[in-house]
C-alpha cells in the first residue's frame, strides 16, 4: 500500500504541475453533455440472485465457496446493480447460458441506443453532425465493428472519423476522449462521441479457478455516451472543459502486462488480476515522473482539485486511492455509491461517478474534478476538468439520489451470507 501512496502522488503531481502548464494551449475540448445506462428491473441482481447462480455453479468446491463469500460480502455492491439477461435467466440450471453472437452484440446495442437517444435527445444535436465516433468495448469485436452498426444505426455521415478500441480496460472512456481530443487540435468546430461499455454476458466465468472468479463478483451491466466539441459557439451551452490529460502504460513490465490476462483454463476464457498491479504503479512513478520512490513524498491535491472522480473498481481501489491522496469520505462518497448502486461497470464507471456529484449538486462553475482510471495493460489514465456551470441534473441517478449517502449504508451480502461465510470458515 505504501509503494500505492508513493506512485499514485507522484503521477498526479506530474498531471497537476507539469502537464497542466505544457496543455494550457490545447485545452479547447468541452463536454456539452453525457448520459450513462440504467437497464430495465428485470436485468438487477439482488442478494437472492446471486446465492443462486452462487451455489448452482456446480464446478465449485468449498474453498471456492468460502473465497466467493469473501469477495461478495466485501465488494462493497448493494441490491441495485444489473447483470446480462443470460446470467440471470441460467437460475435454474446447472451452467450458466453463453449468448450467442447476436444475443451478445444485443447486449451491447441496449446500452449504446438508450444513452445515444438520451444524448441526442437532451442536447438537440442529430447525429449526422457528429465528426468524430470513438467506441470501447474490451472483451467484444465483431465484425461489422459495434461502431459501424451505430453508424448504420443514425445514418452518420460518410466522413465521420471512426475508431473502434478493445482491450483497453477499465480506462479505456479516458483514452477515447484523449483520441478526441487530439483530433479536436487538428479540426476546427468539431463535434465528437464517445461510447463506452462493457461485454458482460459472454464473458461470465463458470469455471473454479479462484483468480478468474473474482471478475464475477465484481463487474456489472453499464455503459454511457458523452458528446464533445471544440466549436467556441457552442461553450456556453457546455458542462466541462478538459483542463489537461495524462495517459500511462506500463506495459513493458511482464508483471504489469500479465495484470489482466484474458485466457483458457480448461471450462471457459476470462480474466483475472495478479499482484502486477502493484508493481506497474512502481514503474508507472519512475517512468513518468523521473523520481526514485520515497515515503518523503507529501503532496496535497486538494489545493488544487475540488473533486475526485475515482474508478469505482472496488472497496480496497477506492480505499487505496483514498489514502494515498490523503482523501476524506466526502470526498470518496460519489465512487463508493456508486459502486454500491451499479457495481464496477469497467470504463463507464467514472461517468456514473460524476453523475452523482451532479445530481447532488456538489458540481458548481469553476469547480475542478480529477478523474482517474486504472486498466489492464497496466495503464493509468487521469485527466482534470473545470465544471463551466453550476450543474444539478438528476440524471441516471434521479430515481435514489435521495437516499444517498444512507446514514448507515447497509451490506446486503453481509446480512445475508455472513453466518454462511463464518460456518464455512469454522469448517
Amino acid at each position: 500500500m505504501e509503494l500505492f501512496l508513493i506512485t499514485i502522488a507522484l503521477l498526479l503531481s506530474s498531471l497537476l504541475l507539469k502537464k497542466l502548464y505544457e496543455q494550457r494551449k490545447n485545452n479547447n475540448c468541452h463536454i456539452l453533455d453525457y448520459a450513462c445506462f440504467k437497464p430495465s428491473e428485470d436485468h438487477k441482481l439482488d442478494t437472492d440472485l446471486c446465492g443462486e447462480i452462487i451455489t448452482e455453479n456446480k464446478n465449485l468446491g468449498m474453498d471456492d465457496y468460502k473465497l466467493i463469500l469473501k469477495i461478495v460480502i466485501g465488494s462493497g455492491i448493494g441490491e441495485g446493480s444489473y447483470a446480462p439477461r443470460n446470467i440471470i435467466s441460467s437460475r435454474g440450471s446447472e451452467n450458466v447460458h453463453f449468448p450467442s453472437r447476436h444475443e451478445a452484440i444485443s447486449e451491447m446495442e441496449e446500452c449504446f441506443y438508450a444513452t445515444l437517444d438520451e444524448l441526442f435527445s437532451k442536447s438537440g444535436i442529430s447525429p449526422s453532425n457528429i465528426d468524430v465516433l470513438v467506441v470501447n468495448v474490451s472483451m467484444l469485436s465483431p465484425s461489422p465493428s459495434l461502431s459501424a452498426r451505430i453508424i448504420s444505426r443514425y445514418k452518420m455521415r460518410e466522413d465521420t472519423k471512426v475508431y473502434n478500441l478493445s482491450g483497453m480496460g477499465c480506462s479505456a472512456s479516458l483514452i477515447s476522449v484523449d483520441i478526441v481530443r487530439n483530433i479536436f487540435k487538428r479540426h476546427k468546430k468539431m463535434l465528437g462521441l464517445v461510447v463506452a461499455s462493457e461485454s458482460i454476458g459472454p464473458n461470465w466465468y463458470p469455471g473454479n479457478e479462484k483468480s478468474m472468479l473474482v471478475s464475477n463478483c465484481l463487474f456489472r451491466s453499464g455503459g454511457c455516451s458523452i458528446l464533445l466539441t471544440n466549436n467556441p459557439e457552442l461553450r456556453h451551452r457546455a458542462k466541462f472543459r478538459l483542463k489537461c490529460m495524462v495517459r500511462t502504460h506500463v506495459g513493458a513490465s511482464d508483471d504489469a502486462y500479465e495484470c489482466a490476462m484474458r485466457r483458457e483454463d480448461g471450462v471457459r476464457y476470462r480474466q483475472g488480476p495478479s499482484k502486477g498491479r502493484i508493481t506497474g504503479f512502481k514503474n508507472n512513478d519512475n517512468n513518468k515522473s523521473g523520481a526514485s520512490a520515497s515515503g518523503s513524498v507529501q503532496v496535497n491535491f486538494k489545493a488544487g482539485v475540488d473533486h475526485f472522480c475515482l474508478h469505482p473498481g472496488g472497496t480496497a481501489v477506492i480505499k487505496g486511492v483514498g489514502k494515498s491522496l490523503g482523501l476524506s469520505q466526502h470526498d470518496l462518497e460519489p465512487a463508493r455509491m456508486t459502486l454500491h448502486r451499479f457495481g464496477n461497470t469497467s470504463s463507464s464507471g467514472l461517468w456514473y461517478v460524476l453523475g452523482y456529484m451532479e445530481a447532488k449538486r456538489r458540481l458548481r462553475e469553476r469547480d475542478r474534478v480529477l478523474m482517474i482510471g486504472f486498466g489492464s495493460g497496466f495503464k493509468c489514465n487521469s485527466c482534470l476538468w473545470e465544471v463551466m456551470r453550476d450543474l444539478e441534473e438528476r440524471n441516471v441517478w434521479g430515481d435514489c439520489i435521495d437516499e444517498y449517502p444512507p446514514e448507515t449504508l447497509v451490506n446486503p451480502y453481509l446480512e445475508k451470507y455472513g453466518w454462511v461465510n463464518k460456518t464455512l470458515m469454522a469448517g
